[in-house]
């Protein structure tokens, strides 16, 4: 690596080191790119009741509306499998700032729509930009953040989630009150506001360190490195660490072969790949989405009259879904991730069924003319109407510290740096796939086996609990490169003897790792990682 080489870049960094220097700014503020996903949720339920939405969209229902919700999950399927490429030829930091810029081009469709085809087209555009931000944004954040940080660093992901259904459905709420198609022209306008920020303001935060080294930017990815972890300091203990870590990893990856989509399925790997997509599935089959979209018809259901009443009791929901993400922050990294997957898929279990049971024990088939069809709905029994939606609630604040941002976190940091990109866009792929798929079928659900819906959820978060019981490890506290320990140490189906011990290394440890494949001549070291391994701390 020449003198030159060296100097690239860093005499005028293409991001400002303060920002890199604060571990929550850096990995936070990416966040908006999860806050757009929520925007879309609370967007299109907002408006399932909206006279003036209905009367221009030709009164959806059943199947229509279902597909109009669910144009939106099918372009995110597309935007996150393309980040399997985009993100390795392009880089994290550029493909958030792409994403920004596709939502803005989705949301003028959306806000201009004058018909449903125009309407559909727009949330396919926008979808496409949840799609990319989804899955890059939890890359990127595992990518830059320390790991004793990572998991509350990635659950942000999730909270700008709850807050953009918050915000967009207080907007809703607020142009409720308009006469008018600017009642849900104006916030389909507004939530241009936020991919706006996002795209402008990553121009000042670093591109992902393990995406330079990986194209041979060992210079830029060290000073990175320092103004992340390390005030500055090349030398601290940590971004050596990280350092060391990431371009042995590297190495190792290099004399493996190129990089290639059949590595998807190679031994060690695939396990992997088949629990960060099983994980976003059962995200998706929780039924927490289905309480997001289709709170109206929740509520309606549960015996709820009156569009007011309906929007301030959702509303509610929305804030309980914000307000108990924060415990997570702490609770990811103290606890760990494995402990809260188990509490709450069986919370999420259990007060599902509750809910179905009271459904089918207090309802009864009526026709419902603000649905155009038979409803099975709670009639006269305010106890049990209050019931379902205490218990509805429950379901909410159970899914908010749990699943919600360890079904972000845990996909993010399992995989090594060769199939990050592509296997991360897989999971979140699935995640896309599922969300679609129920976004399209709860609606005649609802209208054809009622309660039975709220029971089949239920059921899922029964055998989810079961899966992760039996086949996911903790990873809590590992730097990413040491999660090849973990899955390393085999326990396929009785994940709970993954100890935590497995998998921790101190400097030492790696330095002497390093020496000890720099010093036998058995070995083939790629040229500009050997230089890299040999001369970590070069000083700008």
């Amino acid at each position: 690596m020449s003198e030159k080489r060296r100097t690239i870049g860093l005499e005028a960094r293409s991001y400002s080191p303060w920002i890199a220097s604060n571990p929550y700014i850096v990995g936070s503020f990416a966040c908006i790119g999860g806050g757009l996903f929520g925007l879309d949720i609370s967007s299109m339920s907002g408006v399932l009741n909206n006279p003036y939405w209905l009367d221009l969209f030709y009164n959806p229902q059943g199947d229509i509306q279902g597909a109009i919700v669910a144009s939106m999950p099918a372009g995110s399927f597309v935007g996150a499998i393309s980040v399997g490429w985009l993100a390795d030829l392009l880089g994290r930091k550029r493909l958030i700032i792409i994403a920004g810029i596709i939502w803005v081009i989705g949301s003028i469709l959306q806000c201009a729509s004058i018909n449903r085809g125009m309407l559909v087209v727009g949330r396919i555009i926008s979808g496409i930009s949840v799609g990319i931000s989804s899955t890059v944004v939890p890359v990127y954040q595992a990518e830059i953040t320390a790991p004793s940080i990572r998991g509350r660093i990635v659950s942000l992901q999730q909270w700008s989630i709850t807050w953009g259904i918050l915000i967009q459905y207080f907007i809703q709420f607020g142009c409720s009150y308009i006469d008018g198609v600017a009642s849900f022209r104006i916030p389909w306008g507004l939530q241009m506001i936020p991919a706006i920020v996002l795209s402008v303001g990553m121009l000042a935060f670093p591109e992902s360190p393990r995406y330079l080294l990986d194209n041979d930017r060992g210079e830029e990815a060290l000073q990175i490195l320092a103004d992340l972890h390390g005030k500055g300091n090349q030398n601290d203990e940590l971004v050596q660490l990280e350092y060391h870590e990431i371009v042995l990893q590297i190495e190792m990856e290099r004399k493996e072969g190129p990089k290639a989509w059949k590595d998807m399925f190679a031994p060690g790997i695939f396990r992997r790949v088949f629990l960060g997509m099983t994980l976003q599935m059962w995200s998706q089959l929780t039924g927490m989405n289905v309480m997001m979209y289709y709170i109206t018809y929740v509520f309606a259901g549960a015996g709820l009259t009156g569009r007011r009443a309906n929007l301030i009791a959702a509303s509610v929901q929305y804030v309980l879904n914000m307000v108990f993400t924060v415990p997570s922050f702490w609770a990811i990294d103290w606890w760990g991730r494995r402990p809260l997957l188990l509490t709450g898929t069986g919370l999420m279990s259990f007060f599902l069924f509750l809910v179905g049971g009271l459904q089918g024990g207090y309802g009864e088939i009526q026709y419902v003319a603000d649905a155009g069809s038979n409803q099975w709905v709670i009639v006269g029994n305010s106890s049990v109407t209050y019931g379902i939606i205490v218990c509805s609630y429950l379901f909410v604040v159970s899914f908010s510290f749990t699943m919600g941002p360890v079904s972000w976190t845990y996909p993010s940091e399992i995989f090594p740096m060769k199939v990050r990109a592509k296997a991360v866009s897989w999971s979140t792929a699935a995640n896309w796939a599922f969300n679609f798929m129920l976004a399209f079928s709860v609606p005649p659900a609802f209208n054809n086996i009622y309660w039975k819906t709220y029971m089949i959820f239920a059921t899922f978060n029964a055998a989810a609990f079961i899966h992760i019981f039996f086949m996911f490890p903790e990873t809590k506290g590992r730097t990413i490169e040491e999660m090849e320990e973990i899955f390393a140490a085999g326990h396929v189906f009785t994940a709970w003897n993954v100890g935590n011990d497995i998998g921790r290394h101190n400097l030492e440890e790696i330095r002497r790792e390093v020496e000890g494949r720099l010093g036998t001549g058995t070995e083939k070291v790629d040229p500009e990682l050997e230089e890299a391994l040999a001369h970590p701390a070069q000083t700008v």
